[in-house]
């Protein structure tokens, strides 16, 4: 690994438990999610970000660490976006150039279609695929123009490097909408993705659609399920429900009262999260689906930063209660 000073540094990554349990299918992991610092950054404001990070999750006890690689997305949906978009770094050049002191596994998201073949293809080159993992994600639109379509990136994993291991994006409100969902899994499977990252989930209902309608798909077919990690985020303003619901999440509208008349939409929104979270763990035990929890922090605020980090120990703590999950590394 490149340290920020241009030397290699040796970094040793703390097992890897994370890719065994995907392999086997086993799930009962835990994740949290960030964002790279904003492209404008400076390296030793960015380094600051990343220390900072690292010191608020080692606590945690997580699996790993997921990156996610923002793209503008406006082709989505025609209303103004209520955020503006930022450029930010490269989520593998922000682990490889700053997360040193990281010694979990990262997944580092792609948003294919913004890089060329070449580019796609010396990056697969040069992953280490017993510290890191990858999720290919396609364009917003069946509009937008696109240098690599997601297609051939998973082909492109397929030649340059296997053992990657490599997850795909599971979206509970488009299966609500086309009813389609899980054979578009049970086509990312056959591709080469052994694990799914939803999108953050806010309707149960339509989660556990999902993941119903695929559990018995997969059955019908005689193959084994892989896991299927549910994405949490806590809101504490309803400009970021607005933003999520630009984004596409469905927010049932019993939530979105709740929260636009709570006393502390923070907290409402953190209990809710929980909530969700649990009903999701039951239901996946019962029926047979392995399954691991995200919980993601893409917000500047200090107190919804805090929450984030506060939920994902609560989870751990569920995790650790059920005798399932595992209790350390």
């Amino acid at each position: 690994m490149v340290g920020p000073t241009g030397r290699h540094v040796s970094v040793t990554v703390a097992g890897v438990d994370l890719q065994r349990r995907i392999v086997e299918r086993q799930g009962e992991f835990l994740l949290f999610a960030v964002t790279p610092p904003r492209r404008a950054t400076s390296p030793e404001k960015s380094q600051e970000i990343a220390d900072v990070t690292v010191k608020r999750l080692q606590a945690l006890d997580l699996d790993g660490l997921v990156l996610y690689d923002i793209d503008d997305e406006r082709d989505r949906n025609t209303e103004d976006r209520p955020f503006p978009f930022l450029p930010t770094m490269d989520p593998a050049q922000y682990l490889s150039r700053h997360l040193n002191e990281w010694n979990l596994p990262a997944i580092i998201y792609r948003a294919v279609g913004r890089y060329a073949e070449a580019q796609l293809r010396s990056w697969l080159a040069a992953q280490e695929p017993d510290r890191n993992l990858s999720v290919f994600v396609g364009a917003s639109s069946r509009d937008k123009p696109v240098m690599t379509s997601l297609t051939r990136a998973q082909e492109l994993r397929s030649e340059v490097k296997p053992d990657l291991l490599l997850g795909g994006v599971a979206i509970p409100e488009r299966h609500t909408r086309k009813g389609d969902e899980h054979l578009r899994l049970l086509a990312k499977q056959a591709a080469g993705c052994s694990f799914f990252i939803t999108q953050v989930v806010y309707d149960v209902n339509a989660a556990k659609n999902l993941v119903s309608d695929y559990r018995y798909e997969c059955a019908s077919r005689g193959q084994d399920p892989v896991p299927i990690v549910f994405t949490f985020s806590v809101c504490g303003s309803m400009k970021t429900l607005e933003f999520l619901r630009w984004l596409g999440v469905d927010v049932p509208r019993w939530i979105q009262n709740e929260l636009r008349h709570a006393g502390d939409t923070l907290d409402v929104s953190f209990e809710q999260a929980q909530a969700t979270a649990l009903e999701l763990i039951a239901y996946c035990r019962r029926l047979g689906v392995p399954f691991g929890l995200n919980v993601e922090s893409v917000s500047m605020r200090r107190t919804e930063i805090e929450s984030s980090v506060r939920l994902a120990a609560r989870l751990r703590g569920e995790l650790r209660r059920s005798g399932n999950g595992r209790s350390g590394h």
